[in-house]
């Protein structure tokens, strides 16, 4: 069985529900799960989506913030969110596959602009929700059971998840408390870095490229904030991964770009 899976950070989807389906026709994942629809789930577009045979979905909404949400081709056999650091804010929702395959869908918060919990209460969430589902993944599953883990995690991890490691390393988001608890985070089951299986460390890969930009291409200044991660259970099947980078050229496009992988189950 093949299992196509793609993240997209798509920072409203009513607002851009064209380009998602133009993602569903041009990629045509078995799931996608979207970030920051941005929505209450009774306010979801459902029904377009349905009508392009993604009649599963699985939405934890917010109004005018957050937000993520899951479409399937298949069903189901169960989906739930989950809340975290005493907040309901819409940020994880994941599902169960009748092949056994989980799906964790997260948003982790930004952090704001300064990297400093004691003078950024946004900071504070991010580093605090960080801990929180490490510790949830190492307590609640086992390396062992075939899991996928995507979203927008906020943290470009590596050396050549940023334009310049150097003068990002105290810019929110590749900061060493963010990746040291992002490390944690990959650690506490053993994660696959599904992308960086293909694309060596030493190699530039991104996945986000600010709206500040205006010719994003020839700045290329960006940063990989939208991971698939994969656990052992499911090394083996690991087929390819894509990042469509063409997508941020499109009309009214996000900032972020669809990340995919392929699994050979």
């Amino acid at each position: 069985m093949r299992l196509r899976v793609t993240t997209w950070n798509i920072n409203s989807v009513r607002l851009r529900l064209d380009l998602v389906k133009r993602l569903l026709d041009e990629l045509k994942p078995d799931l996608l799960c979207l970030q920051e629809i941005k929505v209450d789930t009774p306010l979801f577009p459902a029904e377009p989506l349905a009508e392009l045979g993604y009649t599963h979905q699985a939405v934890n909404g917010m109004k005018g913030y957050n937000g993520v949400a899951i479409l399937a081709r298949e069903p189901f056999l169960g989906t739930e969110t989950l809340s975290w650091c005493d907040k309901s804010d819409s940020r994880h929702v994941w599902c169960r596959l009748a092949n056994g395959v989980e799906i964790h869908n997260v948003y982790v918060p930004s952090g704001g602009d300064v990297p400093d919990p004691e003078e950024n209460d946004k900071f504070a969430h991010k580093l605090r929700f960080l801990d929180e589902i490490h510790s949830w993944f190492k307590g609640a599953r086992q390396p062992s059971h075939p899991m996928i883990l995507v979203g927008d995690l906020n943290v470009a991890p590596l050396e050549h998840d940023v334009w310049s490691h150097k003068q990002l390393l105290k810019i929110v988001s590749h900061t060493p408390v963010e990746v040291d608890l992002f490390g944690r985070l990959q650690a506490s089951l053993d994660w696959i870095d599904v992308p960086r299986r293909f694309v060596p460390a030493g190699r530039k890969l991104y996945s986000w490229w600010s709206y500040r930009n205006i010719d994003w291409r020839k700045s290329d200044r960006g940063r990989r904030l939208d991971h698939i991660l994969a656990s052992p259970g499911l090394s083996g099947a690991i087929a390819s991964y894509q990042i469509d980078v063409d997508a941020r050229d499109w009309k009214k496009a996000s900032d972020h770009v669809p990340v995919m992988a392929t699994f050979e189950l």
